[in-house]
């Protein structure tokens, strides 16, 4: 019996302990960035209408942006218009003299949202890059979807990239 009164004094002790940090955590809010109910993702002005891709690296990124922050058809709605480059660095690359070569491609994309609303609002102009590399071939075909692959991947990064940035942007 003398073991049981401080064995209920330490449940005791820890059930206060839980109670009193329940009250000041229960008032924390928390809105994660990568998750997809974010309280900034919800807010209207994130639903933008977009303009049309006119490469296959833009209609991935404003596949993402859509996704993440979703699209409106709205007339008033922001327009997100986003121009995507490319380039390949293939230093000593040779199919020939070493097949097995990493090349890495580079992804620019520029992300400019105007606003239709009638205010004189500044257009937001938010520019990333995101590279993706990838290994070489002696085969033409395996390198070119190699590159198409590592292109793709490096979009979708710079797409997370731009969309980071805008919610860092509207959230100040």
């Amino acid at each position: 019996m003398r073991g049981r009164p401080a064995t209920s004094l330490r449940a005791l002790a820890l059930t206060v302990i839980l109670l009193g940090l329940a009250v000041p955590l229960s008032a924390c809010s928390f809105s994660p960035v990568y998750g997809g109910n974010s309280r900034l993702a919800s807010q209207p002005l994130l639903h933008f209408a977009y303009a049309k891709p006119t490469s296959r690296l833009e209609q991935i990124v404003y596949q993402e942006l859509a996704l993440r922050f979703g699209s409106s058809g709205s007339e008033t709605a922001p327009l997100a218009t986003v121009t995507v480059s490319s380039s390949v660095a293939r230093v000593g690359y040779s199919i020939t003299a070493n097949p097995n070569k990493t090349a890495r491609v580079t992804v620019t994309a520029r992300l400019v949202i105007t606003t239709r609303d009638g205010s004189d609002a500044q257009p937001i102009e938010i520019t990333r890059e995101a590279s993706a590399d990838y290994t070489g071939s002696d085969q033409l075909l395996a390198i070119n979807t190699a590159d198409t692959e590592a292109s793709e991947r490096a979009a979708k990064a710079a797409a997370e990239s731009l969309r980071l940035a805008v919610l860092a942007r509207l959230s100040r």
